[in-house]
């Protein structure tokens, strides 16, 4: 079973192309949900954040993302401290979720930051989902309801498109300029395939 990394920067439409490859009968990890989830629902990370970011950061026993985001996209430190404590269990679940999936030719993991946090090491092919700035940013605030200097501030968080290119083994274009169906069945057929 080959492991395959699927990323692209906010707003890239990762998470349709990831539905794509689902609907194709590919099993698909989704890292952000994971990490979403653990935040709210694993105890010791819950107490680890509490303690770095201020029992606050929780409302009714659920983290208060937009206020964490607030202080994560604006200081890159904390950024790194909160991903220190929520990689390490991520990778674990991911782990666990691979042996459960053994059986197929590949699995994808989705990850937003899957360059930045050094996951791409683990990967034995990657993909990434481009589209221009502009492009991500209209996606991003018809999406999340948000401002454009919030987004830029996340982005600032990412690499970006070019940096990214670079190091995938794959990318798909997603900025409505190609057709994305057809470049994720030849990825497909590839990984199939191993032909690459």
């Amino acid at each position: 079973m080959l492991i395959v990394g699927l990323t692209g920067g906010i707003g890239s439409g990762k998470t349709i192309i990831a539905q794509v490859f689902k609907h194709m009968g590919i099993p698909v990890f989704n890292a952000d949900n994971e990490a979403k989830s653990i935040v709210n629902s694993n105890e010791t990370i819950v107490q680890k954040i509490k303690m770095e970011f201020g029992a606050t950061i929780y409302e009714k026993n659920e983290i208060n993302r937009r206020a964490l985001a607030e202080i994560v996209f604006k200081n890159p430190e904390k950024l790194k401290v909160l991903n220190s404590i929520i990689h390490p269990e991520v990778r674990n679940t991911f782990i666990n979720w691979c042996e459960k999936n053994k059986s197929y030719p590949y699995v994808i993991e989705e990850a937003a930051i899957l360059f930045e946090s050094g996951a791409y090491k683990e990967m034995d092919y990657t993909i990434n989902v481009c589209a221009d700035e502009l492009t991500r940013i209209n996606r991003v605030i018809l999406r999340d309801g948000t401002s454009i200097e919030s987004v830029k501030e996340r982005m600032k968080n990412q690499l970006t498109d070019k940096e990214r290119s670079k190091m995938a083994d794959f990318n798909i274009i997603n900025d409505g300029s190609l057709m994305v169906l057809p470049q994720i069945l030849d990825i497909h057929q590839k990984l199939l395939h191993q032909k690459l």
